[in-house]
């Protein structure tokens, strides 16, 4: 990359996160060279999504919002040594599951800023460079997926050289400010290079014949990729076929493949074997070679193809998808790592070249076998990993699944022709190759309006099509059958025929059946899409509706609902009915201008669901005194003590629970089930009684998103107990940053809109808050000076945790003891000239009570 003309400049605050021992002193210098304030966090190894953002959202809160977000998290020290760090099966998974970790806490956390991830020896920027830390690549490959999946969360991947210097981590503050709009570099010493995808030269290189001898040994051997690959094999010379599989010959046509092989003269073993698992593998082996067997030709064909998003996947589901592709393929150069071998093949794929929503740990196994292939060479043994693009065939890329493909521009590819490309490669001895049949023009037009990327610079027809998608962007298409039938129809008909066309185009795109698949109020990236989907989906709308539609359209849009209004909208003009906007109000706020409470909703001990039956139990003076809950995983054998006066203990047995805290209809919610068992339970009560506030309130939650209602006229106002060390931080002071209750509040009102943080114009305020608390007063004062037409307040908590409970011990003089009662409740207020159903209206929020001194 060429030099800049002026230095780098950044602003703001920048996090940088560090392992414990790591203080980065150079990052931090650096960055307050180029114009940042650094503010460091320390991060373990395996940090869990919880305890992550709360360190986020504590450091968050001290700050403005920041600007961006550095990870080392995966440089490790010795990285630049002669021979690297060891690439150990324990070390591999937490390199790049801390990263997938960061990325959800980041967005629990509500800090809205890229995140860059620095390694340091995970790529090769030459023949001669050798990879020094191939676990590091993890990290590129998860990465690559993570600017598909989430472009404006994903900043990029920096990777260090072996030595650095003041000059090298200049350079790292160049690329984050983002001028040379380079999202994937290396840093070397003669400085900045920018990674490119490129055709390769036919001619390039010496070829030789090569002739495979002896026992070939094959994992996933037993599926229809590795039973291609041993008839391959078979008819070039090797007279032994090793085959492991999980179910050995158990496997569907196993038994058949072996006739096969052994009907034209090979002689064949089955043998059951998880290579993700060392002894199995070392066993596998070790039988092979006491029969007599010389293996000549390993082939890494196995893999696991879980998918799912990176805001959904948990580490151990990334690290179990993970472990077939790249422990496999570590445990196999342990073995061979002192033998000569005539090739040491590596099944990759293209997810790990350039990245495929929905596959990220797919994608950060291959890229882990493309630098682990760099690394034999270095050290002088033979390796090739190559990267696939999709083969035809039965158990391969069919029906559907290649109609998909095609649609995106990637064509399956014959098997002969694909084993014709690998004979070449063999031939050539390439370490490292991509073969797939691209359509460039179809294929680059998708993936580069989703992610604006110098990637495929240096292929014409990418570079063309990215031309031609920019000068579709300038202009519209005029007008369409469907706006000429939607003129003669009233508004309530317009919006209806123009969900159905969206629920239609989503359907089609992502191969449901009909429109009646697509829940209109479900979000889109509920649904299955990605960014990739996303592009499809909108350039079909764009055809039926003449409109100019960015390649954002559904993540700015998220529901098939709200995007059908935005379409009528941006055809028609604002609907009549739509909601007058509030002029920002003049000069000191009316204290008399009366705010109306609308809705209230309520779970509290005693079985109260509802506010009447808050006064139902307030009527009735039941007692609702219970043991500590069983359901929450609380060691309650170490929370009890019968001394009262010792610290970290809790002397009372018995207070007011929700014991229901556990349930949650994770379905209505949008939220996957997953998710939701990770959830705090205090954000699965706050949703719950906010959407219940609306709906006594007589307001559609999900219309908040779709009536012009948008982030400046919802104030939500959300403190917490404190009492889980933090975690009932929600909301700090100013709205620089809010935490997962809020988050999930304010996607929960836009079906998944994405919110500013500067819209939340309350401080956090520990403790009970009654609709005339200071939780209270503060939402009333943001809906009568900001303009707002509605607030939503809530009050107390559920603390997740049983050390909430432990303070007991620590009373103050003279006090007889503690009570504790957990539950939770929300309220809606709206200003009185639009307050159609007031259940009661505030006029001075610190009113007589709330001025009196209290005392128990």
């Amino acid at each position: 990359m060429p030099e800049p003309a002026a230095p780098a400049t950044l602003t703001g605050t920048w996090l940088v996160l560090t392992r414990p021992d790591d203080q980065a002193p150079e990052v931090i210098g650096a960055v307050g060279r180029a114009g940042g304030q650094a503010v460091r966090i320390a991060v373990p190894v395996d940090v869990t999504d919880e305890e992550l953002s709360r360190r986020l959202i504590v450091v968050s809160g001290d700050t403005i919002a920041p600007s961006g977000v550095l990870s080392l998290l995966a440089v490790v020290d010795g990285a630049g040594a002669e021979t690297g760090p060891e690439a150990s099966p324990d070390r591999l998974p937490g390199t790049v599951t801390d990263t997938v970790t960061l990325l959800r806490a980041l967005d629990a956390a509500g800090v809205d800023a890229p995140l860059w991830s620095v390694t340091r020896g995970a790529v090769s920027t030459s023949d001669d460079e050798p990879t020094r830390d191939p676990a590091a690549a993890l990290v590129w490959g998860m990465g690559r997926v993570a600017a598909l999946e989430q472009p404006g969360r994903w900043g990029g991947l920096i990777d260090l050289p072996a030595v650095t210097d003041e000059n090298t981590y200049d350079l790292v503050c160049r690329v984050l400010a983002g001028s040379d709009r380079e999202d994937q570099v290396a840093i070397r010493a003669t400085g900045v290079l920018a990674r490119r995808i490129s055709r390769a030269d036919g001619a390039a290189g010496t070829a030789t014949t090569w002739r495979p001898r002896g026992t070939a040994l094959i994992t996933g051997g037993t599926g229809a990729l590795g039973g291609h690959v041993a008839r391959w094999l078979v008819g070039q010379g090797v007279e032994h076929v090793v085959l492991l599989g999980r179910r050995g010959s158990d496997a569907p046509q196993a038994a058949a493949l072996r006739d096969e092989l052994t009907a034209v003269g090979a002689r064949v073993t089955v043998a059951a074997c998880d290579v993700a698992d060392r002894d199995q593998l070392h066993e596998v082996v070790r039988k092979v070679r006491a029969d007599g067997a010389e293996i000549r030709v390993v082939v890494h064909a196995a893999g696991l193809g879980l998918t799912g998003a990176l805001s959904e996947v948990r580490p151990e589901e990334f690290r179990r998808t993970m472990a077939a592709k790249a422990l496999g393929a570590l445990h196999l150069d342990a073995l061979f790592g002192r033998s000569d071998l005539d090739a040491f093949v590596l099944f990759s794929s293209i997810a790990g070249i350039w990245g495929s929503g929905g596959q990220s740990a797919y994608a950060a196994a291959n890229a882990f076998l493309d630098a682990l292939a760099r690394y034999r060479r270095g050290r002088g043994l033979t390796a090739t990993s190559v990267a696939w693009g999709a083969w035809a065939g039965d158990g391969m890329a069919e029906g559907d699944a290649a109609v998909q493909l095609a649609r995106r521009g990637i064509t399956t590819m014959p098997v002969d022709r694909a084993l014709s490309a690998l004979r070449q490669i063999l031939d050539r001895d390439e370490t490292t190759a991509t073969v797939a049949d691209v359509d460039w023009s179809r294929f680059a037009r998708t993936y580069l309006t989703v992610r604006d990327s110098r990637l495929f610079d240096e292929i014409a027809e990418a570079r063309e099509a990215q031309a031609g998608e920019q000068a579709d962007d300038g202009k519209g298409a005029g007008d369409t059958p469907l706006t000429g039938r939607l003129r003669s129809l009233d508004e309530a008909a317009q919006h209806h025929a123009l969900l159905d066309v969206v629920r239609t185009a989503a359907a089609e795109v992502l191969g449901h059946t009909g429109p009646t698949d697509i829940h209109e109020d479900r979000a889109f990236r509920d649904l299955g899409c990605d960014s990739l989907t996303a592009v499809e989906v909108r350039d079909r709308l764009r055809a039926a509706t003449g409109l100019r539609l960015p390649a954002t359209l559904l993540f700015d849009h998220p529901t098939p609902r709200v995007l059908a209004a935005h379409l009528r909208t941006e055809l028609f003009g604002a609907p009549t009915a739509a909601v007058p906007a509030l002029p920002s109000p003049a000069g000191a706020p009316m204290d008399d201008d009366p705010i109306a409470i609308v809705g209230m909703s309520c779970r509290y001990p005693g079985d109260v669901r509802s506010p009447e039956d808050l006064w139902r139990l307030v009527a009735t003076g039941d007692d609702t005194l219970t043991d500590f809950p069983t359901n929450r995983g609380w060691d309650l054998s170490a929370l009890f003590d019968d001394d009262p006066d010792r610290p970290g203990t809790s002397y009372a047995t018995t207070g007011s629970f929700l014991h229901d805290a556990d349930e949650f209809d994770a379905e209505f919610f949008g939220i996957n089930p997953r998710e939701a068992l990770a959830m705090d339970p205090q954000q699965r009560l706050l949703l719950e009684v906010t959407w219940e506030a609306l709906e006594r309130a007589h307001i559609a939650p999900e219309s908040l998103g779709e009536r012009g209602v948008g982030p400046s006229r919802v104030c939500v106002r959300a403190g917490g107990s404190g009492g889980d060390g933090g975690h009932g931080v929600f909301v700090v002071a100013g709205g620089a940053a809010h935490g997962g209750a809020v988050a999930a509040v304010r996607r929960m009102l836009a079906g998944g809109r994405r919110w500013c943080d500067r819209d939340v114009d309350a401080g956090c305020v520990r403790g009970v808050q009654p609709p005339t608390g200071p939780g209270a007063r503060r939402t009333v004062q943001a809906v009568r000076c900001g303009g707002r037409r509605h607030g939503l307040g809530r009050g107390r908590g559920c603390p997740a945790a049983g050390a909430a409970f432990r303070s007991g011990g620590e009373r103050s003089p003279g006090a007889r003891g503690a009570a504790w009662i957990r539950g939770e409740s929300g309220w809606c207020v709206e200003r009185s000239d639009g307050a159609q159903r007031p259940l009661a209206a505030a006029r001075d929020p610190a009113g007589p009570l709330q001025r009196r001194p209290r005392s128990l």
